[in-house]
C-alpha cells in the first residue's frame, strides 16, 4: 500500500516523523474511456489523400488496361496475318501441284526437257516447308494471346474476323490535336503531384498542436477485506480537453519541408519531360500510321498487278510462249506480294493502335 510522510506531524517518543498508509489493501477498478480527435494534422493528411490515393490506384488500372487492350489486339492481328499468309501457302501449293502434274506430262509427252517438273519439285517442297514453319508459329502466337488474355492453358478457341470490317477499322483521322490530359500517364504525374503537395502543407503546419477531447468513466472498488472487495464501489469520471504542442523536434520539421519542396520542384520537371515524351511518342506514332497506310495502298495494288502478271503469264506458258523459269518468277512475286500486302495491313492496324495510345483514345470498357 502507498506510504505518506505527513511533514508537519512527528512521533514523539521516536523523533520520526509520521508515516500513514494510505489506501486499502485490496483495490480493483473498471475504466471505460472515449476519445475523439478534433484536430490533428495526420488525420487531416490522411482525409485529404484518401481521395488522391483512390484516384492513384484508379489511373494505374486504367494504365494496365490500356497496355492489354493494345498488346492483346496486336497479339491478334498477328494471329491473323499468320492465318492469311498460311492460305497464301496453300493455295500456292495446290498451283504448285498443278504445274508439276503439267510440267511431267509434258516431259513424258517430249515436249520439254525434265528441269520443268524438277523446279516444280522444288518449288512445292519449298513452300511446304514455309507453310510448316507458318503452322508451328501459329501455335505459339496462340500461346501468347492466351496469357495476354489469362485464358487458361487448356482451353481452345478460335478467332473469328471479317476483312473488310479490318480495312474500315485500320482508317482513323489524322488531323486530332493532342491534349496531354487525355495520356493517363500525365494524369498520373498530376495525381502524384496533389499528394507531393498535401505532404508539404503537412510538414508545413507541423507545429499546430493535435487537440482532442475524452470522457471516461471509472468503477473503483476498495476494501481491506478480499471477500468484500465488491460491496461498495466508489465511481470517478472526467471529462476534458487535451493539446499536444510539438515545441523542439531538433529542425526535423524544416528539414522534412525542404525534402518535400525539393521532391515538387523535381516532379515538376517530370511533368515537362512527359510533356516533351507524349509530344514525341504522338509524332511518331502519327508518322508512322501515315507511312504504313500508304505503304499498304502501295502494297495492295502491287498484289492485284503480280496477280494479272501471274494470270497473263501461266496462260502464255500454257500455250507455250514463256518458258517455265519465267512462271516461276511470276508465282513468286505473287505470292511475295500477297504476303507483303497482308503484313502491311497488319503494321497499319497495330501503328493505328500505336496512335489512339499516343491520343489517349483506347476505349477499355
Amino acid at each position: 500500500m502507498p506510504t505518506t510522510i505527513l511533514p508537519d506531524f512527528t512521533d514523539l517518543s521516536s523523533g520520526r516523523r509520521v508515516a500513514v498508509q494510505t489506501g486499502v489493501a485490496n483495490t480493483s477498478n473498471v475504466l471505460l474511456q472515449a476519445d475523439q480527435t478534433l484536430y490533428s494534422n495526420d488525420v487531416l493528411l490522411a482525409s485529404k489523400a484518401a481521395r488522391y490515393s483512390r484516384l492513384q490506384f484508379d489511373q494505374n488500372t486504367e494504365n494496365t488496361k490500356i497496355n492489354t487492350v493494345v498488346n492483346v489486339s496486336k497479339a491478334f492481328y498477328d494471329i491473323i496475318f499468320s492465318q492469311e499468309q498460311l492460305r497464301i501457302l496453300d493455295e500456292n501449293i495446290t498451283r504448285q501441284q498443278k504445274q508439276y502434274a503439267d510440267a511431267r506430262a509434258r516431259y513424258n509427252s517430249g515436249l520439254v526437257d525434265k528441269t520443268d517438273y524438277q523446279r516444280a519439285s522444288i518449288s512445292i517442297a519449298n513452300t511446304r516447308a514455309s507453310r510448316k514453319r507458318t503452322e508451328e508459329a501459329i501455335k505459339a502466337k496462340y500461346a501468347m494471346l492466351k496469357e495476354l488474355m489469362g485464358v487458361p492453358i487448356e482451353s481452345d478457341f478460335d478467332i473469328q474476323y471479317d476483312n473488310n470490317v479490318m480495312q474500315q477499322d485500320m482508317q482513323i483521322d489524322t488531323t486530332q490535336s493532342l491534349v496531354y490530359t487525355s495520356r493517363v500517364e500525365y494524369r498520373q504525374l498530376q495525381t502524384q503531384k496533389n499528394l507531393l503537395q498535401l505532404n508539404t502543407s503537412y510538414y508545413k503546419w507541423g507545429f499546430v498542436p493535435t487537440v482532442s477531447a475524452f470522457i471516461n468513466y471509472n468503477w473503483v472498488y476498495q476494501n481491506n477485506e478480499f471477500a468484500q472487495l465488491y460491496d461498495q464501489v466508489y465511481p470517478t469520471s472526467v471529462v476534458g480537453l487535451s493539446a499536444r504542442i510539438p515545441i523542439f523536434q531538433g529542425t526535423r520539421r524544416l528539414h522534412n519541408l525542404k525534402k518535400a519542396q525539393l521532391q515538387e520542384k523535381s516532379l515538376d520537371l517530370e511533368v515537362e519531360n512527359a510533356r516533351n515524351s507524349i509530344n514525341t511518342e504522338f509524332q511518331a506514332a502519327l508518322a508512322n500510321y501515315k507511312s504504313d497506310y500508304n505503304e499498304y495502298l502501295t502494297l495492295q495494288e502491287n498484289a492485284q498487278i503480280a496477280e494479272e502478271v501471274y494470270n497473263t503469264i501461266k496462260l502464255q506458258y500454257d500455250e507455250g510462249i514463256k518458258a517455265y523459269v519465267d512462271l516461276i518468277v511470276a508465282e513468286t512475286d505473287l505470292q511475295t506480294a500477297q504476303i507483303n500486302y497482308y503484313n502491311a495491313l497488319y503494321r497499319v492496324l497495330a501503328s493505328r493502335l500505336d496512335y489512339e495510345r499516343a491520343l489517349g483514345k483506347i476505349d477499355i470498357n
